[in-house]
């Protein structure tokens, strides 16, 4: 499977490379908010106008450009052994965006129309430690640990978070500063979140924990997935945050009661929010129709991990409803990642074999 995981990621990093069309030039978004929500349908009917939009010295974004940066350096260490001459690229763009990020300043949402309103970015300071210390780890240039040290005391990264997701990285963050330093300092940092977490942090009557209303069960994957990375790097409370990561993972596949990841189980969600996956084949139509039919959707979404339950652990499999039903590409990050990490861990040490 690994060079299916490869292809797939590769997929990715060659549409952010067309993307960056200038070393101060990216382009963050294709498509108008308020257009393309009157649309339900397959992605390949869409005919109307789909605008695209870009951050450069005018109108900058450095939370977009050292996220991609960051994106950019991490995928150049995965293809580094494997293709030489395209991890070589990848650092290439990941450097130019670091730069493009540092020396304009800015928000993206105030440079890209509507994404205020749906993706609002709440600062940029964690967007550019997060690039310094993935530079750092892909190139092993002091300097890029040097910056990434002087933005966390600048921005105050050092705050505990409760939680970890696209706008708020501070737990990875802090994770990421210890095992590429291992100082004590960030340490205790990533030991205070996930300690917190476990022992402190809001949960179901069934155990979820429970963050936000909005993506319940990707941020519990995401906090689990940190915490297993902690335990499996650094070598902190390794029982009890392996432990604690399985929990979170069993419950969405299942344990519980019912299974939250479309596809899997025998009772997996029938309803996801998502529109093509709602279409019958083809020749026949899709549309609005397809939305408000209370039914299962044709085609099966293998894989997605629906937003989840509210903090009662209760659940609507129903389309309309997209706060227990949407699916996203960042709900199933951390999901996908902590499943990785609990594979390694079954396969790499006797120890977590029996924790149940």
């Amino acid at each position: 499977q690994l060079d299916h995981g490869l292809d797939a990621i590769k997929w990715a990093t060659d549409y952010f490379i067309k993307c960056h069309i200038k070393p101060f030039e990216f382009y963050g978004q294709v498509g108008d908010f308020s257009i393309d929500h009157t649309f339900w349908g397959r992605p390949e009917e869409m005919n109307m106008t789909r605008p695209a939009y870009k951050i450069d010295v005018d109108h900058p974004g450095s939370d977009l450009a050292g996220e991609a940066s960051a994106a950019l350096s991490a995928a150049s260490l995965l293809f580094r052994d494997s293709n030489r001459t395209y991890s070589d690229e990848l650092s290439k763009h990941a450097l130019q965006l670091y730069e493009f990020a540092t020396t304009h300043r800015g928000l993206y949402h105030d440079a890209i129309p509507g994404a205020k309103t749906y993706y609002e970015s709440t600062g940029y300071g964690d967007e550019l430690t997060w690039a310094a210390v993935w530079l750092y780890k892909a190139t092993k240039d002091t300097k890029y640990i040097e910056q990434a040290e002087s933005f966390y005391t600048k921005f105050r990264i050092k705050d505990r978070p409760n939680e970890f997701f696209y706008n708020k990285k501070v737990a990875g963050i802090q994770l990421l500063l210890a095992e590429q330093t291992l100082r004590s300092e960030y340490v205790s940092t990533i030991k205070s979140f996930c300690d917190y977490t476990i022992k402190e942090q809001v949960r179901t009557p069934l155990g979820l924990v429970f963050i936000d209303k909005s993506g319940t069960l990707s941020h519990a994957a995401n906090v689990a997935f940190i915490c297993l990375q902690a335990a499996v790097a650094l070598n902190i409370s390794e029982t009890s945050y392996v432990k604690f990561a399985k929990e979170q993972i069993d419950y969405i596949l299942g344990s519980k009661g019912r299974s939250f990841v479309v596809g899997f189980g025998p009772t997996y969600p029938k309803q996801p929010h998502h529109s093509a996956s709602s279409c019958p084949d083809l020749p026949e139509p899709c549309g609005w129709k397809q939305y408000n039919m209370h039914a299962p959707n044709p085609q099966i979404l293998y894989g997605a991990l629906v937003s989840g339950p509210d903090q009662n652990d209760h659940y609507e499999d129903v389309r309309e409803e997209f706060l227990y039903n949407e699916v996203t590409l960042d709900y199933n990050a951390g999901f996908q990642s902590a499943v990785a990490g609990l594979i390694y861990c079954e396969k790499k040490s006797d120890r977590w074999k029996s924790i149940d």
